[in-house]
């Protein structure tokens, strides 16, 4: 291979990292396979050149077998897989005649079938990943071949080929842009396959290959580009391209990459670098791994201690046998001689050691890995076939793409989300704002009417007709010509990048590189000031109908350091005028000082939408002098003509001008959360579900999610931000961060600390870096962090939000620790500017350091790589792409139904598998140990208890299909209250279920079973006689006996196990047991005797043994020994200690007996969730947050001034849906770590107590149905938990209540219901709890607004933004009340009624 002579130092961060994976080569050169590519060359045009390096071909292969490797492969595979290995072991003693007891076919037959079907399980999974690689490599290009362009599929592209692109189609391998039908080699990609982001993004050719747009001028280009080798880095691409003698640089602007589509541009040229697995994309995908469950590494261990165990059982009935053959058996030698090759009793306990291992191997069974496939297999279809993770939307259903991991589902600790797309639509809609200390958009009345849509089409004709806007305040305003009202839109029309095509008059297409500013231009457009078009020194537009043309002097653009961008336009008088919008956290320092009291209005209102989780801009402008324009453009000239420190130069320049201005309002922008996010987030928290957000975005865009979601809130105690630069800084700060923590724990768990308010901080101190902000707060003397049970272990919430250039160094080995340490102990993460790489490692420390199940889901190609990572990848089929879909585990069409897979199907996934595996071993035990005991009373010669036919058919007929139907069908409570007590989920998340303590009580038990089933038919049929006087004391009657007894008491016990019986579990547990005598009759039949009297040597024994009736007594008699106790343990644990799922399956019990026949929907937490459009996100207050969120990179600004960007073309971006609405809940219920404030005490008598609400709170409450506590409550039984569930709700009474109401009123079994203190009653206010929220008004001032909550259908109260006018100040809970919302009082029935009493 051709390298350079000395590598370019600027590759060096690339190439020295680099471990590619060799592909085959065409020569089979090993010298080439052998060395790293170090650089790559490529010439146009140029096949034979090219194929010399041995570059890797476009076709791509995600599979992992073929027909010829496929068996080998897979057998290979499966037999790594400890149980497998045994029973092949197993079958080989087996075929060796002198040990073995049992025909071979009783383990080859299930083994084989075992095989067979993970087999074709894997095949079929493989087939499809075939199949979605033919489909991707089959698609077709065209490609330049000899001066012609041909169609050929991608598979056959080749490293060097000039392919072309046509508007909409996606980008095919890695292209250098040559030339493009655009003025200026532009063109416009959409990169949601690699980042997420729907925006369109431009790119540009090499000057002076733009004018190559003709395929012959092309096929005669040969020039040669010498750049990096492949590599993941999405953001950078280093090169030269060389021709005609000159050398000319490449950057990532000049790069299509794979997965891209090509956007508004008729057509474009490129020149293939990377192909197939060399692209950044697939170098992004990361490895497909095969993913094993928890239970299953279990298994394994189980499986080598039960082999231990068999060893031992063998070793020791192998030495009584070498007893007995030498101290008794020798006196039978003369009628019972050894058998050849025996000679000597050492030998035949040799011998017999080997028989006993493959007598006692029943304890684990080959149907044991069956039935789990089977199972698994069952759950996968029922979560196919949920109606309610149905989207009728996209017509998409929920898809399980493996069957492997459905019980996993039932013990996630973590999920890491991806933002755009997975909890966001990606669509900005204007929602509000305030123009001269006046605002707008505040429309809903809680007890009025619903308002009506704006109609803007008879003020404006070239009005949006998609543009939802609902304050006829606004419009009036416009209407009636005030002026600063028609100057903020007319900033909006002006200050921004956006680009314009009109097909026909009045048809507008806006094309923007941010959905913001799409919605900022559009809102100007509906309110009657029109941006039309734009030359590089023109604006034009129509304002009020009367079109206008400003001369665009300049563009001062975006970037995140300004966070803010300006135009400086001339208008037609030929005044000057600066225009300015950005984040109100760098532009209200720049405003004039007479502003202050406007500032003060507006940052009231700044505050008031970021509580609604909108994200915020505010709007300013300046006017210039001619002389002070001539004197700026002057500089700002020289800035840009600057050879070095150019960035810098134009940033001071830009700050020069950007002073003084006048403020003119604020905007305020609603990113559309996805239907029922916050929802979903909010309950899975309650589960003790850790929820991490991985994002590309920048930290305002994610903050501003991250609270319109309700990851972060205002009930948090604190949020702590990562904003360092370098290691130390990074480290300095998580070590503050964690000593707040443990400060702030120390004074809850004193009592010396309140409720504090949330407040975002800089890790505690102003700036977060270089030393302490005040001095006051003492540095961790030790450099290693807290232990982590140290950190579990602290009460509060916290947040940490993670910048991109901090996570980098957070994530170097030597600080893993430190950030896993601080983030673990957080209840929400969000990590901003993160890589797709990044998101795997993240996900790969988490589960390195916590050894917690983790969940990734995502929806694009830049998610692969953390879906692969994780225990459980679930995809969302957006509108990203299907790269994540292929990739995952799970499939759906929105985030909310996460919540179902997990707190529902994966739920009951766990719980069957648990509960299906302890039966399992518990059944096996009690039948293969009775073979131990009969070997100290048949001479330890192997001798079985059973009919042979017996032991073959137990697993796979008398117990296999009861087993089935309780691991299939089974569950403890259903799926609504699942979903309405997310406490239920914790038992997974500590493995409770299934672990060596429970596999150690199941094989005592069956242990215990077995002792009964062997010694009690033998002490009583050694001394029975038939009614004839023939004694019973027979092998064949003890055999049948003890069979019988086995199969009804495990029959017996799995009734007792099922909690959830249908018709299946029926008809499989009595059809079992019916099965046993018919086929137990059969086989010992006199006519299957006479056909094979060599096989079936129980002639006559079952018909013989079963009438008579001292063997039903024995049977009988050995039933109830085994049950009885089992029944008592059972029964003292409920009653002395149950679980949350008994204490809700009481409930359930009494529910079912007092329901109304009232019909109310099952249909889960999502209907009846729709409400009016004005429908606020969740309040919040706190510090102002803006949300600022243009572009990821540099604006179009330097495009638009050079004019290479004014031909447009045909297609526009995504149009602007109506705005959703959206409910959650308002107030969180806090999970308590330690006792929450006390409730006022009444005079006299001590406080009542309230129970904790941690446990089993309804949060998804709403049915019609009377609440569970209430129904519990009329229930005369005592409650078997009482501080298990939720209080009771308040009384109806709208009066203060005497002092010993508030006793009686919490005196019911289930719960106790909380006081209310009303005037002098009590210093603390009052308290309410509505099911599971519970809020505190310790400070009130009178309302003149009544407020009201929704009646909650299946769904949660919903918010309805500001409710009165009262002043905001006042605490509610741990909140000061920004909005006015009070609780209400819940009627029976599920109503709620409004609450107006205040108390000062």
């Amino acid at each position: 291979m051709t390298v350079l002579k000395e590598i370019p130092e600027k590759w060096f961060p690339i190439i020295l990292p680099q471990q590619r994976k060799k592909h085959k080569g065409l020569d089979g050169g090993k010298s080439k396979k052998n060395r790293a590519e170090e650089e790559r060359r490529v010439r146009a045009n140029d096949r034979e050149y090219n194929e010399k390096f041995q570059y890797a071909s476009n076709c791509i292969m995600t599979s992992k077998y073929n027909v010829i490797t496929f068996l080998p492969v897979n057998l290979f595979e499966q037999f790594q897989e400890v149980a497998n290995t045994y029973f092949l072991f197993l079958l080989i003693l087996q075929l060796i005649p002198q040990i073995s007891s049992l025909s071979w076919f009783t383990t080859i037959v299930p083994l084989a079938l075992v095989l067979s079907i993970t087999a074709v399980k894997d095949a079929t999974d493989d087939y499809f990943r075939h199949k979605s690689d033919n489909q991707v490599n089959n698609r077709q290009s065209q490609v330049l071949i000899r001066g012609s362009l041909q169609h050929e599929k991608w598979m056959n592209v080749r490293v060097g080929d000039i392919i072309k692109l046509e508007n909409n189609q996606f980008v095919s391998a890695d292209l250098l842009l040559l030339s493009s039908s655009e003025p200026h080699g532009l063109c416009y990609i959409e990169t949601a396959e690699l980042d997420g982001e729907t925006n369109m993004k431009v790119r540009q050719s090499v000057s002076v290959t733009c004018e190559l747009g003709d395929p012959n001028n092309l096929a005669s280009f040969d020039g040669e580009v010498v750049c990096e080798p492949p590599n993941n880095k999405l953001d950078r691409f280093c090169g030269t391209l060389h021709w005609r003698g000159r050398r000319y640089g490449l950057t990532n602007q000049n790069m299509l990459l794979r997965g891209c589509v090509l956007r508004n541009t008729e057509a474009c040229y490129g020149l293939v670098i990377f192909a197939g697995p060399d692209t950044k994309l697939m170098q992004n995908s990361g490895r497909t791994k095969f993913k094993r469950t928890s239970i299953d590494r279990l298994m394994n261990t189980l499986v080598l201690w039960i082999f231990g165990f068999l060893v031992c059982m063998g070793v020791i009935l192998a030495v009584g046998n070498a007893v007995w053959e030498g101290e008794v058996g020798s006196l039978f030698q003369s009628y019972l001689p050894w058998e050849p090759p025996v000679d000597n009793f050492l030998f035949s306990a040799f011998l017999s050691f080997w028989s006993y291992v493959i007598i006692l191997n029943t304890v684990v069974p080959i149907s044991l890995y069956v039935s789990v496939e089977v199972i698994r297999l069952g759950h996968s279809y029922f979560i196919n076939w949920d109606q309610q993770m149905f989207c009728a939307q996209c017509n998409t259903a929920a898809e399980a793409r493996t069957t492997t991991l459905n019980e996993e589902l039932g013990q996630v600790e973590y999920i890491f989300s991806d933002k755009t797309g997975t909890l966001t639509q990606n669509i900005m809609t204007f929602n509000k704002c305030s123009i001269n200390g006046k605002t707008y958009g505040e429309v809903t009345e809680p007890l009025g009417p619903q308002p009506k849509r704006l109609d803007f089409t008879p003020f404006n004709p070239l009005a949006d007709p998609s543009f939802c806007f609902y304050d006829d305040a606004l419009l009036e305003s416009v209407k009636v010509g005030e002026s600063l009202t028609h100057e903020f839109f007319r900033l909006l029309s002006l200050c921004h990048t956006v680009m314009s095509e009109e097909k026909s008059e009045g048809e507008l297409l806006y094309k923007a590189q941010s959905p913001d500013e799409g919605a900022l231009v559009t809102a100007a457009r509906s309110f009657g000031f029109v941006f039309r078009s734009r030359t590089p020194g023109t604006i034009t537009t129509t304002e009020m109908g009367r079109p206008v043309t400003y001369t665009l002097l300049a563009i001062l653009d975006f970037n995140n350091i300004r966070k803010r961008m300006s135009v400086i336009v001339r208008n037609p008088e030929g005044r000057i005028r600066l225009y300015c919008k950005g984040a109100d956290t760098v532009l209200l320092e720049r405003l004039q000082p007479c502003n202050q009291e406007l500032i003060n209005i507006t940052s009231d209102h700044l505050n008031e939408y970021a509580a609604d989780g909108l994200r915020t801009l505010a709007l300013a402008y300046r006017d210039l002098s001619e002389d002070q324009w001539e004197a700026w453009s002057e500089s700002h000239r020289c800035a840009d003509k600057a050879t070095d420190c150019r960035e810098d130069r134009l940033a001071a320049a830009y700050e020069h001008i950007e002073q003084d201005m006048m403020l003119l309002g604020a905007t305020a922008i609603e990113d559309k959360l996805q239907e029922g996010v916050p929802e979903t987030i909010a309950v899975l928290s309650l589960a003790n579900i850790k929820i991490w957000v991985l994002t590309g975005d920048k930290q305002e865009t994610a903050v501003n999610i991250g609270y319109s979601c309700k990851m972060l809130t205002d009930d948090m105690t604190e949020v702590f931000i990562i904003s360092g630069h370098t290691v130390q800084s990074v480290r300095q700060e998580l070590r503050r961060a964690r000593e707040r923590m443990i400060a702030v724990s120390r004074g809850r768990d004193g009592g010396k600390e309140g409720w504090g308010e949330a407040r975002c901080a800089d890790n505690g101190c102003k700036g977060g870096q270089g030393g302490d902000a005040g001095g006051g707060e003492k540095q961790l003397q030790c450099s290693a962090p807290p232990p982590s049970s140290f950190m579990d272990s602290i009460s509060g919430e916290f947040a940490l939000v993670v910048n991109g250039h901090s996570l980098a160094h957070a994530l170097e080995a030597d600080m893993e620790a430190e950030f896993v340490s601080t983030a673990c102990a957080c209840k929400a993460v969000i990590c901003c500017r993160v890589t797709p790489l990044q998101k795997a490692q993240v996900v790969e420390l988490i589960k390195k350091h916590r050894n917690a199940v983790t969940l990734a889901i995502g929806d694009g190609a830049n998610d692969v790589s953390m879906i692969k990572s994780a225990h459980i990848g679930v995809g969302i089929s957006g509108q990203e792409g299907i790269q994540a879909v292929l990739a995952s585990d799970y499939s759906f069409a929105q985030f909310r139904f996460l919540q179902r897979l997990l707190l529902v199907h994966g739920r009951w996934s766990y719980l069957r598998m648990c509960r299906f595996l302890c039966y399992f071993f518990y059944k096996n035990f009690a039948f293969t140990m009775v073979h131990f005991w009969f070997g100290f009373f048949c001479g330890f010669s192997a001798q079985t208890v059973y009919d042979q036919y017996f032991i073959t058919l137990y697993n796979i007929v008398f117990t296999s299909l009861p087993v089935l139907a309780m691991g299939i069908f089974d569950q403890d409570v259903p799926d609504r209250r699942s979903l309405e007590y997310p406490k239920l989920y914790e038992p997974g998340q500590l493995n409770l279920l299934f672990n060596k303590r429970q596999f150690f009580i199941c094989i005592a038990q069956g242990i215990y079973t077995s002792v009964v089933l062997f010694f009690v038919p033998c002490i009583i049929l050694s001394d029975a006689t038939q009614s004839t006087g023939v004694p019973l004391a027979d092998y064949q009657t003890f055999a049948v006996a003890t069979a019988t007894a086995l199969v009804i008491v495990v029959s017996v016990q799995i009734a007792l196990d099922t909690g959830f019986w249908t018709v299946f579990n029926h008809v499989f547990v009595w059809g079992s047991l019916g099965s046993y005598f018919t086929i137990m009759f059969a086989l010992h039949s006199q006519s299957l005797f006479g056909i094979f009297p060599n096989q079936f040597h129980f002639v006559g024994s079952a018909q013989s043994t079963l009438l008579q009736p001292v063997v039903w007594l024995t049977i009988a008699l050995a039933t109830a020994i085994c049950v009885v106790p089992v029944l008592a343990v059972r029964f003292l644990k409920l009653d002395l200690k149950p679980q949350l799922s008994d204490t809700v399956r009481h409930t359930q019990l009494v529910r079912q007996k007092k329901r109304k026949p009232a019909g109310c929907g099952v249909g889960g937490a999502w209907r009846g969730t729709g409400s009016a459009s004005e429908g606020r996100l969740g309040a919040r207050g706190g510090s102002r947050r803006s949300g600022y969120a243009f572009a990821h990179q540099e604006g179009f600004g330097e495009l638009i001034t050079s004019g290479k960007n004014m031909r447009l073309s045909s297609l526009a971006l995504a149009t602007f849906a109506s705005r959703h609405s959206s409910s959650w809940i308002d107030t969180l219920r806090r999970k308590k770590q330690g006792p929450g404030p006390p409730s006022a005490p009444e005079e006299g008598g001590p406080a009542p107590s309230v129970p904790p609400l941690s446990n089993s709170s309804s949060v998804l409450g709403g049915s019609q149905d009377a609440p569970l506590e209430e129904e519990a409550a009329r229930n005369t039984q005592p409650d078997p938990a009482p501080s298990q569930i939720a209080p009771a709700p308040a009384s109806d009474s709208g009066g203060a209540a005497p002092a010993g109401s508030a006793q009686e009123a919490g005196a019911g079994p289930l719960g106790a219901a909380t006081a209310r203190c009303h005037g002098g009653d009590a210093p603390g206010g009052w308290m309410l709890t509505l099911g599971s929220v519970q809020v505190s008004c310790l400070y009130m001032e009178p309302c003149d607004r009544s407020s009201a909550l929704t009646p909650a259908s299946s769904s949660l109260p919903q918010e309805e933004g500001r409710r009165g006018p009262h002043r905001r100040g006042h605490r509610v809970g741990r909140t000061l009340c920004r909005h006015g919302n009070h609780p209400a009082k819940l009627k029976a029935g599920g109503s709620y009624q409004a609450d107006t009493t205040h108390t000062k």
